[in-house]
């Protein structure tokens, strides 16, 4: 196996033979292609794609690089959720306890921030003293004794995924669809899963913006999905302005916390209940979507999933205090008002400009080794179609020091759109 070769065929636009491919990812395990081969062989992805047997194949090398889980002791409904990445997406933080407490297992292995979205896992960490580093053996005591867990991909998980992962956020070879569907499908279908509900973000703020393109992303992991035996359905949910009204991670958590109250923005619990509903159906709880929302919005309500999620939090080393006082979260040091100096109707505030400003904030990473700084980013965000008046507030900075929120203050003012294209429906028709 020549790393040059495969390389210059991708980047030319040729179909590579399936063991080719195998060699190729193989050979970045054991070494033999480096760093950066591999980091020109994802753009050369990015560039050209790759057909329907390239596509198995890597999602075959990435499956099977490490354990597959089999969780079958469990009893019970096994049910995932996994969502393609957004602005302000905090859902998972919601979701899983929900489910669990409607009486599904949820084997939930999260991901970290990628290019300018946030990542579970950083949302988790937030929170003083949760362990997303758990083993395996771990992860199936906690499912059977609580229902839900919520970790990172283990070194057991298809590790190449796991370190293709990291190469991505910092090569720009984050938005392709043949890259994002063989990393999701192959970390949900290790998951010993009886059934897996995909959340696909489309617009401004999802790493594929296009409807089309992002209709296609969901065919391509429900196919995956039922190939290998696992039912699997898909729904649109918006990414053309952030989700509620919070981006950073503390601050989403501290969203999530209100959703589990039955409070929160309306955005966030109605793409929470909609993605519960379809989890109740594979899980045969439901018949339809429908009975599925109204059982969502009564867990909500009567706040047992709010003390599922406080089970949870203590089961992995967090300190569940959190849940009363989230003021334990960490805060940062400076808060700025950013208000607006003329009136104006806001169409938007743009998604991908606010997940970039969190990153330049500190709650992401420009670098694999980068520190992520759990207290920055915005809250209070003006919704779409806000009518401000001169000195109403926009959204509010938390920044590290005065000149980091002088530079959030300046993007926040950046991502102010007064006039656009209409903002595709919250839940996107099937």
């Amino acid at each position: 196996m020549n790393p040059v070769r495969l390389i210059e065929a991708k980047r030319d636009g040729e179909t590579l033979a399936p063991d080719e491919i195998s060699a190729f990812f193989a050979g970045y395990l054991e070494g033999v292609v480096e760093e950066y081969q591999m980091a020109a062989f994802l753009m050369a992805v990015v560039l050209q794609g790759l057909g329907p047997d390239e596509l198995q194949a890597l999602v075959r090398s990435m499956l099977h690089s490490g354990a597959v889980l089999n969780l079958a002791e469990l009893g019970g409904p096994r049910v995932d959720k996994h969502s393609t990445g957004g602005v302000g997406d905090k859902v998972s933080l919601v979701l899983a306890p929900l489910v669990a407490e409607a009486g599904v297992h949820v084997p939930m292995m999260s991901g970290r921030g990628l290019g300018h979205t946030g990542g579970t896992l950083d949302k988790l960490e937030a929170i003083p003293g949760f362990r997303t580093d758990l083993s395996l053996k771990r992860f199936r005591e906690l499912l059977g004794a609580h229902r839900v867990a919520m970790i990172g991909q283990t070194d057991e998980i298809a590790p190449l995924d796991r370190r293709l992962y990291a190469l991505r956020s910092v090569t720009g070879t984050v938005a392709s669809l043949p890259l994002i569907s063989a990393s999701i499908m192959s970390k949900k279908l290790a998951e010993g899963l009886t059934g897996l509900v995909l959340d696909v973000k489309v617009g401004s703020g999802a790493f594929l913006s296009d409807e089309t393109d992002a209709r296609t992303l969901a065919r391509t992991m429900v196919e995956i999905g039922e190939g290998y035996g696992v039912p699997t359905r898909a729904r649109l949910t918006a990414m053309d302005r952030p989700l509620g009204r919070t981006a950073g991670n503390a601050l989403e958590v501290r969203e999530a916390l209100e959703c589990l109250r039955g409070e929160g923005p309306d955005d966030l619990r109605r793409v929470t209940v909609t993605l519960a509903a379809e989890m109740f159906v594979l899980a045969d709880l439901d018949a339809t979507p429908e009975a599925g929302v109204a059982r969502a919005e009564a867990l909500l309500d009567s706040g047992v999933a709010l003390e599922r999620f406080r089970t949870m939090v203590r089961a992995q080393g967090g300190a569940p205090e959190v849940v009363d006082d989230p003021g334990r979260l960490p805060r940062a040091p400076v808060v700025r008002e950013v208000r607006v100096d003329r009136g104006l109707t806001l169409h938007r505030l743009e998604p991908r400009a606010v997940g970039e400003a969190v990153v330049e904030l500190g709650g992401g990473r420009l670098r694999l080794s980068d520190a992520v700084d759990p207290a920055v980013g915005f809250d209070e965000l003006a919704p779409p179609g806000t009518r401000l008046a001169s000195g109403d507030l926009l959204g509010r900075v938390h920044a590290r020091n005065e000149a980091d929120a002088r530079r959030g203050e300046g993007a926040l003012r950046d991502a102010v759109e007064e006039e656009g294209e209409a903002l595709h429906p919250l839940i996107l028709p099937d």
